[in-house]
């Protein structure tokens, strides 16, 4: 089988991707996805909070979704569903998709141009070198979401949850409408991994309470979760010996981060970003191997799906223009490094001869900064200095960069974004 583009996962970002690839004039596409359904992780997010942005209105996870699902059978773009990638190669213009379904078993499919989308996956509990037996009553906070908005099961109802994520804050607020108690919210760092507006409506709401700078020592119970211990960690993140406290519950869950689902980007040798773990771009969402691109949570783990939909519509674009021969440009990439706060950014380079007249640039910084200000430099000059009263690693923040400032600076070497705080807490 062949076609021109292939979209690799059938969430937010690759039905915006498809969408906006179609609209410019790709016909030949297909959009792969291992699941049952379309629509990604927002088939389980049944809270609203969605297309704010996007549709000036406020959706549910579904709701969003189904706006991108109407599109996509409107404009009767094919789609495979239940069908998992489990290889991708890339030889010269044409890249190898390996694929395998009930259906068809297993095929290959030869595309001149791929999309990632592939989203994210959460933390496994492993990494966290939680002492204790494996009792029943551990779940992470994504799987618990499934069970109790899919499935209508309860995992438990005294619960502790570790990690301040997102997904983590909503479950607190989730299971307490459920009717079970909620005991605790700790986490590891000083400061939440989560959106300010989810700590005020799912904990400060409930009064469930939030332990900054506090984490999980210890798990007691053999068949089932009987209690957890929590303890102060000191500012190398150690446990404090003495503020141990045991909490009894019976449901331990696990909201400690995000990671970008990268296994067929590594498989593809594209060149990797070791602070998001997704792949590095340049100004098209264009990896290190030609006419493969990438977007959404597959490159940075995003705060707003929103966000994600508008990257991945420029990805598709791009995709269309790289299939279509109209990307010029003079492939000369300028560098843009994060420093002095700043953890990384997307893109990590930008060709100025190819650049549309503004290049939005996201990045999330490493710590909670109070009166500070994100500035953005280039050839010596300030190119932007922006004020922000709060930045904090859990909210996603973005500059625009402008094409006729670029061209002004004779031989740019690099890009460079970072915080110019007067105070930097715990918040």
């Amino acid at each position: 089988m062949e076609k021109d583009l292939v979209i690799i996962g059938g969430g937010p970002a690759g039905l915006a991707a498809a969408i906006a690839a179609r609209e410019a004039g790709v016909e030949d596409l297909l959009v792969l996805e291992r699941d049952s359904r379309l629509g990604g992780i927002l088939n389980q997010c049944i809270h609203n909070g969605f297309g704010l942005h996007t549709f000036k209105e406020e959706l549910t996870g579904p709701e969003y979704a189904g706006r991108y699902i109407e599109k996509v059978l409107e404009q009767k773009i094919p789609y495979k569903l239940n069908t998992m990638v489990i290889d991708l190669e890339a030889e010269e213009s044409r890249k190898k998709v390996t694929v395998m379904n009930r259906e068809e078993g297993l095929y290959q499919i030869e595309a001149r141009a791929v999309i990632l989308a592939m989203g994210c996956r959460e933390r496994a509990r492993g990494a966290l070198n939680i002492p204790g037996y494996r009792p029943a009553g551990i779940y992470s906070a994504g799987t618990a979401q499934r069970y109790v908005n899919m499935e209508g099961r309860m995992p438990g109802k005294e619960i502790v949850i570790l990690g301040s994520g997102d997904i983590g804050l909503i479950m607190a607020r989730r299971m307490t409408l459920e009717g079970a108690k909620v005991k605790l919210v700790a986490e590891l760092q000083p400061y939440s991994g989560g959106l300010k507006r989810n700590i005020v409506q799912c904990l400060d709401d409930f009064g469930i309470p939030l332990k900054l700078s506090h984490t999980v020592v210890d798990i007691k119970g053999k068949e089932r979760v009987e209690s957890v211990t929590v303890a102060r960690v000191d500012e190398n993140l150690k446990p404090v010996p003495g503020s141990e406290e045991e909490i009894p519950c019976d449901t331990l869950l696990l909201s400690c981060g995000l990671l970008p689902e990268n296994e067929l980007s590594e498989t593809l040798g594209v060149k990797m970003n070791p602070v998001t773990g997704g792949p590095e771009v340049d100004e098209s969402l264009e990896t290190s191997r030609e006419g493969v691109f990438a977007c959404g949570n597959v490159l940075h783990v995003h705060d707003l799906v929103d966000y994600v939909s508008q990257e991945a519509a420029q990805a598709g674009k791009n995709a269309a223009a790289y299939l279509s021969g109209s990307r010029s440009g003079q492939g000369r990439g300028i560098p843009i490094r994060a420093v002095q706060g700043v953890r990384y950014t997307v893109p990590s380079s930008v060709d100025v001869s190819r650049m549309e007249e503004t290049q939005v640039v996201r990045f999330r910084v490493g710590n909670v900064f109070r009166n500070a200000a994100i500035e953005v430099s280039c050839g010596g000059k300030i190119l932007k200095s922006q004020k922000k009263q709060i930045l904090a690693p859990g909210e996603m923040e973005q500059v625009i960069l402008k094409r006729a400032e670029l061209e002004q600076i004779e031989d740019p070497e690099e890009i460079t974004v970072s915080v110019r705080a007067e105070s930097r807490g715990r918040d």
